[in-house]
Parts: structure tokens; C-alpha cells; sequence
């Protein structure tokens, strides 16, 4: 094997790696937006008293204040999943690209 095409499989392992953490990082954003969106749904159906989790107290707020906040920060979110959608689309095909290259060389030094 040349020494290239080690250099291309060491590229492709830091790819999968990277790839991982996207995977990571947007299957979190995901949780917290799912968090985000019942909370939404809760306060649009209650016009009761609504409150703001801070640290380990809950300390009323406004209704319509923490929609805005919560609506915000959903935003935020599906921004931030977007993007990193885009990021992972982007190193899985670079990877790819790298994958059979590999494969060809490999296939031909057979």
C-alpha cells in the first residue's frame, strides 16, 4: 500500500470521527428542540401561571414572554440542526469520495 492511499484512509477515519460528532451533537440539538416544543405546546394550551426553570428554582414569568423566549430559542435550534445537517451531507460526501478511491487502488494492486 503507497503512501497516499494511507494518508486517504487516515483522512477517511478522521471523517467517521467527525461525522460522529455531528451525528452527536444534532441528535442532542434534537432532544432539547422536542424539550422545546412540548413546553410550547403546554403554555399555548394553559393560561395559567407559567414558569421559567433557573438553576434549581422555578420562578414565575410572563406567559407571553416565555412563549416569545421559547419560540426564540426554537429557532435557534432548527438553525443549528440545519446546519449541522449540512456539515454531515458535506463530510459523507467527501468520505464517500475518499471510500472508493481506496477501494479502487486497493482493488488494483490485487
Amino acid at each position: 500500500m503507497d503512501k497516499e492511499t494511507e494518508q486517504q484512509i487516515s483522512q477517511l477515519q478522521l471523517l467517521e470521527q467527525n461525522l460522529q460528532s455531528f451525528i452527536s451533537q444534532k441528535q442532542n440539538f434534537q432532544a432539547h428542540l422536542f424539550e422545546v416544543e412540548n413546553a410550547l405546546k403546554e403554555l399555548k394550551i394553559s393560561k395559567g401561571t407559567a414558569y421559567r426553570i433557573v438553576g434549581a428554582i422555578m420562578i414565575a414569568s410572563d406567559h407571553d414572554k416565555l412563549i416569545k423566549d421559547l419560540e426564540e430559542k426554537k429557532e435557534v435550534l432548527e438553525l443549528r440542526i440545519k446546519n449541522l445537517q449540512k456539515q454531515e451531507d458535506s463530510v459523507k460526501e467527501k468520505a464517500d469520495k475518499i471510500q472508493v478511491e481506496v477501494v479502487k487502488k486497493l482493488k488494483e494492486e490485487k
